[in-house]
């Protein structure tokens, strides 16, 4: 099944230094990129984290130091990246949890802006496992009935999840042909800033998801605790989350002006 689209959806999946979204660094990443006539194209950069990749890690993606060596950096490629995804959504496989927060901290690390409140974001592992909890290999398997030999490369991990999605999208008449809906179907908490440590409660008003005032109205505890706002923009979270905690500050000094 096709995808119905409205505006472009760029598929995407990256291999990195590891699993920190704060402190880890991307080494591959692959886009393909959908467009609402039915074109599509892909591309793929190898890129240099400007840190050693670990053994750990390079056993399980296949990309070592000396592979990255001569390759741009994430800062050399943000701005052809950041054109490629400007006007589109986004899909991946795990890609709320992890490619999109690590990719927002690569954007914002480059000083480029990446605001995820222009666009939807789609899930497919989320879909998956509502449905049927499995790997992303076994996804591919179980839907397309194809056995995914290149696992931990980027291609053919991105290609992968794009084919999946169709194939859902054929298996569930529940699952509706509309990016709404498949964004708000795989998102099962509603956060602001996707790593998750501030969430929308059932009033869509922003929440924090951690710590002493976890359950918290953003805006309630900013106004009894200002200093909270300093903290965190000092320590160890996101540089996403740090730019979503300083739009609602914003937004609620403009309340008050």
């Amino acid at each position: 099944m096709d995808l119905k689209l409205s505006r472009p959806i760029c598929f995407f999946d990256l291999e990195t230094t590891g699993i920190n979204v704060t402190n880890d660094r991307i080494v591959e990443i692959c886009v393909h990129k959908v467009h609402p006539d039915g074109k599509e194209e892909t591309h793929t950069w190898r890129v240099n984290p400007t840190v050693p990749i670990p053994i750990q890690a390079s056993a399980v993606h296949g990309i070592y130091d000396k592979d990255v060596a001569d390759k741009p950096t994430f800062s050399d490629l943000a701005p052809s990246i950041n054109a490629l995804i400007n006007d589109s959504d986004l899909a991946g496989y795990n890609s709320n949890k992890f490619d999109i927060p690590l990719l927002a901290e690569e954007f914002l690390r480059a000083g480029v802006e990446f605001d995820m409140g222009k666009r939807k974001a789609v899930d497919v592992q989320n879909i998956f496992h509502r449905m049927e909890q499995r790997t992303l290999t076994a996804a591919y398997k179980f839907y397309c009935g194809k056995s995914l030999d290149d696992a931990h490369s980027a291609e053919a991990d991105v290609l992968a999840t794009y084919e999946v999605l169709k194939a859902q999208l054929d298996k569930y008449e529940e699952l509706q042909n509309d990016m709404n809906f498949l964004s708000d179907f795989s998102n099962r908490q509603k956060v602001a800033d996707f790593a998750g440590f501030i969430a929308y409660n059932d009033h869509g008003v922003e929440i924090f998801t951690f710590g002493k005032y976890r359950g918290r109205t953003v805006e309630s505890v900013l106004q009894e605790n200002p200093g909270y706002y300093s903290w965190i923009q000092n320590a160890d979270f996101p540089l996403y989350t740090k730019q979503v905690l300083t739009k609602i500050r914003l937004k609620s000094f403009n309340k008050g002006a």
